[in-house]
């Protein structure tokens, strides 16, 4: 073992199992963390193929299968059921579960909202965020624990806020964050009657039990969707964002008609959780990793240093892109995703009915042993722009794929590698302890307990920095 091997950090990871599962066990398991469900034999084949308590059930992990499911075949492929229900009472009309019409006119309508040239206009509001929260730290008095979970949240909830709707969300990071967590730990665990498929009208506790953060959500949001609405049609001199765009924008393609407050409403709450929520895990995760890798921590520091903050110099980061993307492999955003197939197909060699459930499991995939090399190991290089042509499109899924991509991606990337640079730019990140935080899968991934770093001004910083 050569000594770069030997020094490689690897991040715990929950036991696999080597048995199949009792129908009793999946039902317990999938609504305690379905991270354990999966066992020894899928980080190994590329294709399991079988019944499941979900039915008849084709686990893809071969990236050629991958694309026919979400790009050469993507039609044939629907949101499944179970995401419906677990997610639906929060965004039954955003961009994340619609599906046909409904969905190809209201992507038609926002692309050109989210090109490259539209995201890198938010990136000096993104940077302008990122550094008033670090100096809100005042490091310079001591260093600090922080609970990483709460101060990424904050921040990425303040990034939306200002980069997306101007600071409209009426500054209340603390009451989302509340309701957020409550609705993931609560309201978004996969109920045994969802994965038995049981009658809607039979009440669903962790349902009833988040009802008010759905409220919580759906009343806030619709008051300022509402504000925006009336400021636009008053012409009162409404903020150039993304709120004001998507009140404007039109079906060009189409009928020329536009998005419903409705439809607003719920890509707003989309974007909430799907990409604030997403982003901040991704952050948390990756200043995790970076507190047990010094090596890498020195290489990013010194990258940051000679980052001048201007939007093009963000193409230079490519250690920050790389860590970035090596963490979301680690620690996929969205652990796992499910369709349905709506005619009969052949998938790598394997027959698919019509209503059966096809699992893209990135959880997996990203440490699939014929996929990558010593999966489980934190090795940003994989990423670096020379390395990572090597590299499966269908391999790597942290924003899924196909026409469904995610369409903030560009988006999220940036402000993860703005927040990181500031971050680093004037702070040492430390581990408080040698345990380990362990990923849970709660819609996103998330540490079971509260992720706390150390963070400590840096004596070698630059005194232009």
């Amino acid at each position: 073992m050569t000594d770069a091997a030997a020094s490689t950090f690897r991040p715990w990871t929950p036991p696999r199992r080597t048995r199949k599962m009792s129908l009793p066990q999946f039902l317990w398991q999938s609504w305690r963390d379905p991270l354990q469900i999966w066992a020894e034999f899928h980080f190994k084949e590329l294709y399991i193929d079988g019944a499941s308590p979900l039915g008849r059930t084709l686990v893809v992990s071969d990236p050629a299968g991958v694309r026919h499911v979400l790009t050469d075949n993507a039609a044939n492929y629907e949101k499944g059921d179970l995401q419906r229900r677990v997610l639906g009472p929060m965004l039954a009309d955003g961009l994340l579960l619609t599906e046909g019409e409904q969905w190809r006119r209201a992507r038609r309508i926002m692309a050109p909202l989210f090109t490259p040239a539209h995201t890198a206009r938010t990136a000096e509001a993104m940077d302008r965020v990122c550094r008033r929260r670090v100096e809100g730290w005042r490091l310079e008095h001591g260093a600090r624990v922080l609970n990483i979970d709460s101060e990424m949240s904050g921040l990425t909830f303040d990034i939306l806020s200002a980069a997306l709707f101007s600071d409209d969300l009426d500054g209340d990071a603390a009451g989302f964050e509340k309701a957020l967590n409550h609705f993931l730990a609560v309201g978004a665990r996969i109920s045994p009657l969802d994965a038995l498929k049981a009658p809607d009208w039979i009440p669903r506790l962790g349902r009833v039990a988040s009802g008010g953060d759905a409220r919580f959500f759906k009343d806030r949001v619709d008051a300022l969707v509402a504000r925006r609405r009336a400021r636009i049609e008053q012409d009162d001199d409404a903020p150039e964002d993304l709120l004001t765009a998507l009140l404007s924008a039109r079906d060009e393609e189409g009928d020329g008609s536009g998005l419903s407050d409705h439809e607003v409403a719920s890509n707003i709450l989309t974007f909430i959780l799907a990409g604030h929520e997403t982003t901040a895990r991704t952050l948390g995760w990756t200043l995790h990793l970076i507190s047990r890798d010094k090596r890498v921590a020195d290489i990013l520091k010194a990258e940051a240093d000679g980052w001048d903050r201007s939007a093009a110099g963000l193409r230079d980061l490519h250690w920050h892109r790389a860590v970035i993307e090596e963490a979301m492999r680690l620690f996929p955003p969205a652990p796992a995703m499910i369709r349905r197939a709506v005619a009969d197909d052949v998938i790598g060699g394997y027959a698919v009915k019509a209503g059966q459930s096809i699992l893209i499991v990135p959880w997996i995939i990203h440490r699939h042993e014929k996929l990558w090399d010593d999966p489980d190991a934190f090795r940003p290089e994989r990423f670096l722009p020379e390395n990572r042509k090597s590299i499966d499109r269908y391999a790597w899924l942290p924003f899924s794929g196909g026409p469904r991509i995610c369409i903030g991606a560009a988006f999220a990337m940036q402000e993860a590698i703005i927040a990181l640079a500031e971050i680093l730019k004037v702070a040492e990140v430390e581990a408080i302890t040698p345990v380990e935080p362990r990923p849970v899968h709660q819609v996103t991934l998330r540490s079971q307990r509260t992720m706390r770093l150390r963070l400590r001004a840096r004596r070698d910083r630059p005194v232009a920095a």
